[in-house]
């Protein structure tokens, strides 16, 4: 299986299975001299480990990561960093009634298909036990961030879970840290709670929209035709599991709108170009305009139910199946930090990119070039 190695300049090789004896990542390109430390990485993964509210699976990882390579006296050498995490609770006889059958909504079907082998335990390479390594990688990303480019922030939240959508009237970025749900909406916070508990009281699932902003992103990041930052941040935050739509800046809500409406007006400020609004998502040609970068991705409901649902086996037997473990309601919670992971890589590899062909952007406007 190839295909496992995302980015252009940081480059990002994530390995391991859902029950192997560890997972991880091999990052290469990031530059010398970055502070960093298992410590400051362990910060991001506890904002995604498994088990910590009811509202996720129960699932009891530490997700403890060990940097085995590329760090030297607590900075970056510019060799490849090693990143890993162990599993320690794993339950793999909770799959053995789908060795023989496909779960439906899962890779099984697909993995089989295409391989002729598949790794049955917790959905092995296709479990989202992988973006653990990508939100390692993604620390790592957010510290050369801080040292090359110290004034971007990326922040994720939820904004919907359902059919239930946050009352942006009550937008409060504080608020995110405050609940289960990265949620910027209390109010709505507690309405996800009650809707929450009755799904899975009732073995069921729900899908749900996540929004990851980045602040403070410089102008010029991005180069067209086919390494636009957009093109790279759809991409990256696709490949994540269960997500089954992107959009950038209004998306396809964009299509509702007339030109007179959805063009962002520019003034000159102080400092240089201002917009009216951020239609755009911070972003045009594929080059970032120095706005806040948005990014919103839905995530599918988990399809690891308690509710039984038809399907086949290997032979093409006709059966039903009930998935068993230990599985999130609602996996767009534990998204949240594995998209800000995506946005940082990104981010620092457009910033990487940028530097090694432009250097510093070359148009002025209202000065003399």
């Amino acid at each position: 299986m190839s295909m496992n190695t995302f980015g252009h300049l940081f480059r990002v090789t994530t390995w391991g299975e859902s029950h192997g004896p560890a997972l991880g990542a091999t990052v290469d390109g990031c530059p010398p001299g970055v502070t960093v430390g298992e410590a400051m990485l362990q910060h991001w993964l506890d904002r995604r480990k498994p088990g910590q509210n009811k509202y996720t699976t129960q699932r009891r990882e530490p997700d403890s990561v060990r940097i085995l390579s590329g760090v030297f006296e607590g900075q970056t050498t510019g060799t490849p960093v090693q990143l890993m995490i162990e599993n320690t609770d794993q339950r793999s006889k909770d799959y053995g009634d789908i060795i023989e059958k496909f779960r439906p909504g899962h890779a099984d079907i697909t993995y089989w298909q295409k391989y002729g082998i598949r790794d049955y335990r917790g959905g092995g390479r296709s479990s989202a036990r992988e973006t653990a390594a990508r939100v390692a990688a993604g620390g790592l990303a957010r510290a050369a961030l801080a040292r090359l480019a110290p004034g971007i922030n990326i922040t994720g939240y939820m904004v919907q879970m359902g059919p239930r959508a946050i009352d942006r009237t009550r937008f409060d970025l504080a608020a995110v840290g405050q609940n289960p749900f990265w949620s910027p909406d209390p109010v709505t916070a507690e309405h996800w709670a009650t809707d929450l508990d009755a799904l899975r009281k009732s073995g069921d699932s729900i899908g749900a929209v996540i929004e990851i902003s980045a602040s403070g992103v410089p102008v010029g990041l991005g180069a067209p035709v086919y390494r636009k930052l957009d093109t790279d941040l759809a991409s990256a935050m696709m490949s994540i599991n269960a997500v089954k739509a992107v959009e950038i800046g209004d998306g396809m809500a964009a299509a509702l709108l007339r030109g007179s409406d959805n063009a962002d007006e520019i003034a000159m400020g102080p400092d240089g170009p201002v917009y009216s609004s951020n239609h755009a998502g911070g972003i045009l040609g594929g080059i970032s305009t120095g706005q806040d970068v948005v990014v919103r991705f839905a995530v599918k409901p988990t399809s690891s139910i308690l509710t039984s649902r038809k399907t086949i086996t290997k032979a093409g037997e006709e059966t039903e199946i009930v998935t068993k473990g230990r599985h999130d309601p609602c996996v767009g919670i534990r998204a949240v930090p594995v998209g800000e992971a995506m946005m940082a890589c990104v981010l620092l590899d457009h910033f990487l990119l940028h530097r090694g062909q432009v250097g510093e952007n070359r148009g002025q406007i209202g000065g003399s070039r």
